[in-house]
């Protein structure tokens, strides 16, 4: 029996799937995947993870405060949400930092103090952290290890490999999403870390192989496909250690 796929970083609920969610989700089948984890910006996407979940068993719902949205009101919020819903994620997601969109010194601040907050609180309610790290991947990982950081997903790490080492021998791992094909810097990534440091993602529906067109869970394949070819070993291999790698992190309610 092959082992199903994760994508373990999805916007499933974006508006941009409601005509047709039914329709991406079988082609995901069809690509092999078996479980989804939902990630979501603000409170809206956090409970409408909780219902898509409800409605299709192979997703798997997380909940989390973007890092472009500095308001305290809302991770409090969000907190909130989670801890009286943390039976039913599996995990707080995404949060991070974001220094693309957020530049001035004492924004930075307050985008910090909040990704602590959710830091200290994937401890406290045993969540695994699914980390948005864009153009601050050095201070995301400083932040995390500073913190003490324990389940830690990086998303789309656009750093240089160099600045992942301290994460990856802290035991944290590296989601790669489909836009592997067209970016030397993930490309470089994959080369440098270790399979066993690896899961696989999508970011649906962006990040995908080509930046024009919104992308699709089936995609993944590719990001199997190519790491198999800058690492040397076979697609079911990769299969085989990203998803041993998801349960480590997630635990097994991650699988079916």
């Amino acid at each position: 029996m092959t082992t199903a796929i994760i994508d373990t970083h999805t916007h499933l609920c974006d508006a941009v799937f409601d005509e047709d969610r039914d329709q991406v989700l079988q082609r995901a089948r069809v690509a092999g995947v078996g479980s989804i984890v939902l990630v979501g910006e603000d409170l809206r996407d956090a409970r409408a993870n909780l219902e898509l979940a409800k409605q299709y068993p192979m997703l798997k719902p997380a909940a989390g405060l973007y890092p472009g949205i500095l308001d305290q009101d809302q991770a409090n919020a969000l907190g909130n949400f989670i801890r009286e819903n943390r039976v039913d994620l599996v995990a707080i997601g995404e949060v991070g930092l974001d220094h693309w969109i957020v530049k001035q010194p004492d924004e930075k601040e307050v985008q910090a103090f909040i990704f602590k907050t959710f830091i200290h609180l994937s401890r406290e309610v045993d969540l695994p952290l699914n980390v948005h790290s864009r153009s601050a991947g050095r201070k995301v990982v400083e932040l995390l290890l500073a913190e003490g950081g324990q389940k830690v997903q990086l998303h789309a790490f656009d750093a240089k490999a160099s600045t992942a080492l301290p994460a990856v021998e802290a035991g944290y791992f590296f989601s790669i999403p489909p836009s592997i094909v067209r970016s030397r810097q993930k490309q470089k990534l994959v080369k440098a870390l270790p399979l066993d440091a690896m899961l696989l993602e999508t970011d649906s529906p962006v990040l995908g192989p080509d930046p024009k067109e919104r992308n699709e869970l089936a995609n993944i394949s590719l990001v199997v496909e190519a790491i198999a070819q800058i690492k040397n070993v076979s697609p079911e291999d990769v299969i085989e250690v990203t998803v041993e790698n998801t349960r480590k992190l997630y635990g097994d309610r991650i699988v079916g």
